[in-house]
């Protein structure tokens, strides 16, 4: 048996160190690298089952060509050669009648690898197709409001928790989803004595385990950080000087914003107690060095720029920012400087046609002049993940669209394909990663051959570019080689890293020296007046208003949805691995009993959830984990394992106040028995 050091390329902010061991050709088991320092020898949950993932049988092991309807998954084998000569003559034929703007592709975020993701979109990029306006379905909202308040730059470093009082899990289910960060924060809680706050629609288990847990209502995170402003300047716990320092605009906000926002308002708009608001203010101006880690979730709302915008700017009225351990953290990938162009950009126009995620089934329905005639989805499941699904189902059953999905097993979004062809999983291929929520480097080595006839993405891309006549280097060189290239012209501290220690798999610590949070702003200051959210047409100071289509939404239907990544099954990646798919159980929402018992329902009911955009079925749990008012679905989950549907099935795709997100949380609904669903459908 031989240990491999591998990187973990789940979407996952913490990008494990892990060591792969193998037998025969064979990954026997996977966990967390015991002699890197954020790893700390464990992995979560779901990693730890990767043997599972990279072994299981559901994998797919040849490439596939439609015989069937599409969406019916019926596919006859055929050779690599055969694949890839019909996609490229395709396209070549497509580019000739249409030319290269009918054509979309993009690999998204089930593999994090900076070559496996990148090349993909270098590909597409030189070939001068549409291009996707990627992650709107996740977290260009966030990152919008994060860069027009801080800047383009990285959060504090989780690590820094050790020089920590106070941990405050805003929006974050930090033991779900950045689980080495939480380890941390409760160890420095045992060793220190160091309080952790959790503020969630969610009574998550980091909320359970949580020296304060506040159960804030959805959409109302702008209104609860102004009213700690607003205790802050009552109770004088604003660090004026830092204020003066470092800060713009905050003497306006102060007069014409945070008066509004007593304890009481406060309270009123939130559904907490005014009690735990002023505990809460009490607890952060009070701490010395307070820590916020954010969660993106609360930005998949209408006016989600401006919840994240408003928690941001809290540590620049307490003066955190400028002390170690304390500050905020969103993400880190900001501050590592490389040179993504040379693989993401190797060559083409500099600009093209845009195709926003979250807007894939409009856009293939719908888009003109030309539309889309072509699809290539690799590391991503649209079927699943982007709202409006029954658009995105309407779109890919297209006759005259010919889609190839590239991934390891037979997704949603692969069942509609022309081809598919079978991808190598991270444990079977090369790659450099960078976190983005930590401040780590490594480079990952394969640890066994692909299965099969799997292909990595950077494989496909390069046989896809030879057939296409394109010469970029870039396409011919190796993963090492071609990592190489991403050092040549970068900053900071990766632009350091030495390539003999980099490339024999050392991990590389990439955070600057710490001086405070840096701010890329114009103005090179934390802006609570931002001028370019004057210049958009939004609002320039934080403030909390509902929104008008939210206000009318809830008048007609009773229930708010609330998605979160489930334990087990955080979303399609995962679904091959049986145990896991038992361990989370069949694909579920939970009602509070108040709710349940005015609809007649129980724990274990089948349920139809509804609105006007449709119907899906899952299982109930009844459970008081979230307040009334509120259904949680947990997971991206495949519509073959649900009783019926997938939730994003009744999400719209309307966008957020800035950086045109995904709105999945301002989603209105309601639930009944599923028996309901065949009784309506009878009587039709």
């Amino acid at each position: 048996m031989k240990s491999v050091r591998v990187v973990c390329a789940h979407d996952c902010p913490d990008m494990c160190s892990l060591i792969a061991h193998v037998d025969g050709g064979k990954v026997v088991r996977v966990q967390g690298d015991a002699d890197h320092p954020y790893t700390a020898g464990f992995a979560c949950g779901k990693v730890n089952r990767d043997a599972d993932l990279v072994n299981s049988p559901e994998r797919l092991t040849t490439p596939l060509k439609r015989i069937g309807p599409k969406g019916s998954g019926q596919f006859a084998p055929i050779t690599w050669d055969a694949a890839l000569d019909e996609i490229a003559a395709k396209w070549k034929a497509i580019i000739k009648s249409d030319g290269p703007l009918a054509i979309l592709g993009y690999a998204y975020s089930a593999h994090q690898g900076l070559m496996n993701r990148g090349l993909v979109n270098g590909l597409f990029h030189a070939l001068g197709t549409s291009r996707l306006q990627a992650g709107t379905v996740c977290d260009t909202c966030c990152e919008a409001a994060w860069d027009v308040t801080v800047g383009p730059v990285g959060g504090a470093d989780p690590e820094s928790v050790v020089h920590s009082d106070l941990v405050v899990a805003w929006g974050a289910d930090l033991a779900a989803t950045n689980v080495h960060f939480w380890a941390l924060a409760e160890e420095q809680r045992k060793k220190r004595g160091i309080k952790i706050v959790v503020i969630d629609p969610r009574r998550t288990r980091s909320a359970k385990a949580a020296d304060l847990y506040l159960p804030i209502r959805i959409g109302t995170d702008a209104a609860l950080a102004l009213g700690v402003m607003h205790i802050l300047v009552r109770d004088k716990l604003a660090d004026r000087d830092y204020i003066a320092k470092h800060t713009l605009g905050f003497d306006q906000v102060e007069r014409e914003v945070l008066p509004k926002f007593t304890p009481a308002r406060t309270a009123e708009i939130t559904g907490l107690s005014v009690a735990d608001i002023e505990k809460l203010a009490s607890m952060y101006g009070n701490a010395k060095a307070a820590l916020v880690r954010l969660g993106e979730g609360m930005t998949r709302l209408t006016h989600g720029g401006q919840a994240l915008r408003t928690v941001v700017l809290l540590p620049g009225v307490s003066g955190h920012y400028g002390v170690k351990g304390g500050g905020s953290l969103l993400l880190t990938a900001a501050s590592c400087d490389l040179n993504y162009a040379a693989v993401r950009k190797p060559s083409g126009p500099a600009t093209a046609r845009m195709v926003n995620h979250l807007r894939l089934g409009e856009e293939l329905l719908n888009m003109k002049g030309p539309p889309i005639r072509a699809l290539y989805v690799s590391a991503n499941n649209p079927a699943v993940t982007c709202p409006e699904v029954h658009k995105v189902q309407k779109g890919l059953a297209r006759e005259d669209l010919f889609t190839v999905v590239h991934d390891p097993f037979m997704t949603d979004t692969a069942k509609y394909a022309d081809i598919v062809l079978p991808a190598a999983s991270y444990l079977e291929t090369d790659d450099l990663y960078r976190a983005y929520g930590a401040y780590w480097m490594q480079w990952g080595r394969k640890a066994v051959e692909p299965a099969g006839e799997a292909r990595s993405n950077v494989d496909v891309a390069q046989a896809l570019a030879k057939r296409m006549g394109l010469t970029d280097k870039i396409f011919a060189l190796s993963p090492e080689d071609a990592a190489r290239e991403l050092f040549k012209g970068s900053t900071g501290p990766a632009s350091k890293a030495d390539p003999a220690k980099l490339f024999a798999g050392e991990p590389i610590h990439i955070a600057h020296d710490w001086d405070g949070q840096p701010f890329k702003t114009p103005s090179g200051k934390l802006e609570f007046y931002s001028e370019q959210l004057a210049k958009q047409g939004l609002p320039p100071m934080p403030d909390w208003v509902p929104d008008p289509v939210e206000t009318a939404e809830a008048g007609k239907w009773p229930l708010r949805l609330l998605t979160a990544p489930g334990y087990f099954q955080a979303h399609t990646a995962f679904s091959g691995v049986g145990f896991l798919r038992t361990r989370e159980g069949k694909p579920f929402c939970i009602l509070h009993p108040e709710d349940a018992k005015k609809r007649g329902l129980k724990d274990g009911d089948q349920v139809r959830v509804f609105n006007d955009r449709g119907e899906i079925g899952l299982m109930l749990k009844v459970a008081d984990e979230v307040q009334p008012g509120i259904l949680l679905v947990p997971g991206q989950r495949p519509t073959g394992e649900a009783l019926s549907g997938t939730i994003n099935m009744l999400c719209s795709d309307r966008y957020t106040d800035m950086g045109e997100g995904a709105t999945y949380q301002s989603t209105w609904l309601d639930v009944g028995a599923w028996k309901a669903a065949s009784q309506v459908a009878a009587a039709e």
